[in-house]
């Protein structure tokens, strides 16, 4: 079980900040899936207030209730925060990664087998060679 900060605008919607976007595809059934293997999913996001609710409505509509919202744990205040507002989390999935918001079936694949995204491009770097380009038939003694 890990523990997942997730990101709304550009990640489980396309940004259209501050109103909702449409919904980037695939991020709920991915998410639903994660919940539903035991992983602590966390909404990450600088939407406050009214925003922030309209976000957590929206996903709630479509069968996904976040373990916390902008903190760390469900029970905690905003007082208990000492230093920072960064949250603890075992993956980040956020459109602002360096390069870029991998697809959410990638994402699922690396929470699940708990690989790096270096691994996951490795190991589709090693299919990729593995695969043979079609031979082309020569045709009249020319090629």
């Amino acid at each position: 079980m890990a523990k997942i900060a997730v990101d709304f605008d550009g990640t489980i919607v396309e940004d259209r900040y501050p109103k909702i976007g449409p919904e980037v595809m695939f991020a709920t059934d991915t998410l639903r899936m994660l919940i539903e293997a035991h992983h602590q999913l966390i909404l990450w996001t600088v939407r406050e207030g009214e925003l922030l609710q309209e976000a957590v409505d929206w996903c709630h509509e479509r069968g996904v209730d976040f373990w916390a919202v902008n903190n760390d744990y469900p029970e905690e205040k905003p007082s208990d925060r000492h230093f920072t507002r960064k949250i603890k989390a075992d993956y980040f999935i956020d459109d602002r990664n360096i390069g870029g918001l991998p697809d959410w079936g990638t994402i699922y694949q690396m929470v699940r087998d708990r690989s790096t995204w270096e691994e996951v491009l490795e190991q589709r770097n090693s299919s990729f060679e593995k695969t043979e380009a079609p031979k082309r038939k020569k045709k009249w003694g020319i090629f």
